[in-house]
């Protein structure tokens, strides 16, 4: 076995291993299955485990996704869009990622998340300034889509902004192909 190769773990290590893992931070059950698989020196302890940590309230994907959600939301200010993709990433099924975001986001009014976006990401120049050169507003328009934002909204929070809202028509006509 190399520097590099995972020394392979019997149940009650890879149960060890796990509870480490999950003392450390939050993971979905697909990752931490994951990460589990990679070490298990049998692959069928790993559903066990699993079922095991699930049995004692130690893994929730349902909690897990909430809470990434709510953070995505209160502390970073992203999108929905982004959120979803984010939960996806960390392996949480589809329908429970959907169901956290759409709660999670229930109540925020996504033009004024995308106005304090913009104000925290610019803060070191005016946006009517800033969003004055083409250039800018594409960035910006690409940066809140990045960011998770619809595009719609993207589109109508930045027309407040610029000098030459028409610029952003090009920008409208272009996005309607992919979401809208």
């Amino acid at each position: 076995m190399n520097e590099r190769t995972p020394r392979r773990l019997d149940s009650e290590a890879l149960w060890q291993y796990a509870l480490r893992a999950l003392a450390g931070r939050a993971h979905s059950a697909g990752d931490l299955r994951q990460k589990l698989e990679r070490r298990a020196e049998r692959a069928g302890d790993v559903a066990g485990i699993l079922a095991r940590l699930k049995d004692c309230g130690y893994l929730d994907d349902k909690r897990y996704a909430e809470a990434v959600a709510s953070w995505r939301l209160d502390s970073q200010g992203l999108g929905k869009a982004r959120t979803l993709s984010d939960l996806r990433k960390k392996r949480v099924a589809p329908s429970v990622a959907e169901k956290a975001v759409a709660q999670v986001y229930s109540e925020t009014d996504e033009v004024a998340l995308i106005e304090a976006f913009l104000r925290r990401k610019y803060r070191s120049v005016p946006l009517d300034v800033f969003l004055a050169e083409p250039k800018n507003l594409a960035s910006a328009y690409r940066r809140l889509r990045v960011a998770g934002f619809s595009s719609g909204n993207s589109l109508r929070v930045l027309k407040r902004f610029a000098r030459e809202p028409e610029l952003l028509d090009g920008l409208e006509d272009e996005s309607r192909g992919g979401e809208e």
